[in-house]
């Protein structure tokens, strides 16, 4: 657990974005999509020229839950899908959430990044006939604002046990105490270590970077977990779709169809695929919280994020 030692100078280190680094930004961010976009194998025709000129900005979907919590299976496995090009955290878009969240950039200027961002990396591609993915978790702070830009979005929300989370994050280097001053920047902008994010809550800020790495994750997928079920309640109901990690891994079948059906996915090649993409998935990282987490730890959990684990059903 960190101390309030002298020595431990802790700041809002987030790398800004102004317009002289703009292109900087950009840079990463392309360099970063093509390393790992799921190319697809398609011949050219006169929709996917048109595509250069005009993205398709229809009906995007966008992945959402805490991190940890299966965003990334289940993008790629989404990504597999021949209709949709699929984008794993583009930086710029990390980047810009919290811009968007504390509300320093208007909303005119923020709508006009996210719009121009996704397009550019269509582009990029060859794809911009196709439909666009997204999974970066920090858009669970922003779904208002991304309704209100692209009104016939998708909403694709993945829960999972929040014991299983925190113990999966502590695990990473991006939340820990021991990364405190190690210099090392995700691509979001923030260093590694237990700086403070925009989602903190600002009188717990002192709170949060001097905790122990078990309460701070558990307070990561609390915050997540509440932005995002709050704005599940100003969505229509045919553009949000829950689904649990557990019932993903264990039942893949099941519930790759219920997810294809509301995604309005009818092509039987792009049905099979999905179900092939799913049904890879590991069953046996379910429950490992309660098993490998210490008495101490999962009262650490308990204490902050009791009421939403039983709000959820997780015992």
């Amino acid at each position: 657990m960190l101390t309030n030692e002298p020595n431990l100078k802790i700041k809002e280190p987030a790398q800004p974005i102004y317009l002289s680094n703009l292109p900087y930004w950009i840079y990463k961010t392309i360099i970063w999509d093509q390393k790992k976009y799921q190319t697809k194998k398609r011949n050219w025709s006169p929709k996917r020229l048109f595509g250069l000129i005009s993205p398709n900005l229809k009906e995007p979907i966008f992945i959402v839950g805490s991190g940890r919590s299966g965003t990334t299976f289940l993008g790629s496995c989404i990504g597999e899908i021949p209709e949709i090009s699929y984008h794993f955290e583009p930086d710029i878009i990390k980047a810009t959430a919290r811009y968007v969240y504390t509300g320093e950039w208007s909303q005119k200027k923020a709508q006009w990044y996210y719009r121009n961002i996704y397009s550019l990396l269509m582009r990029i591609h060859g794809d911009g006939d196709l439909r666009l993915a997204d999974k970066t978790p920090r858009n669970s702070f922003i779904i208002p604002f991304l309704y209100e830009t692209f009104p016939d979005a998708k909403f694709v929300h993945i829960i999972r046990d929040g014991r299983d989370v925190a113990l999966s994050l502590s695990k990473q280097p991006w939340y820990r105490g021991d990364q405190v001053n190690s210099g090392i920047i995700e691509r979001g902008g923030y260093p590694y270590g237990p700086y403070a994010r925009f989602w903190v809550e600002p009188d717990r800020v002192n709170e949060f970077e001097t905790t122990s790495d078990i309460h701070r994750c558990i307070w990561l997928w609390r915050r997540y977990l509440e932005t995002i079920l709050e704005a599940k309640a100003q969505l229509p109901e045919n553009q949000y779709y829950e689904l649990r990690y557990e019932t993903l891994v264990t039942h893949p079948k099941e519930e790759a169809k219920r997810l294809l059906d509301f995604l309005e996915i009818t092509s039987t090649l792009s049905r099979r695929l999905f179900h092939q993409a799913t049904a890879k998935a590991k069953p046996d990282s379910v429950g490992l919280g309660k098993k490998q987490l210490s008495k101490a730890q999962l009262q650490e959990i308990e204490q902050e994020a009791g009421n939403m684990l039983d709000r959820l059903g997780y015992d």
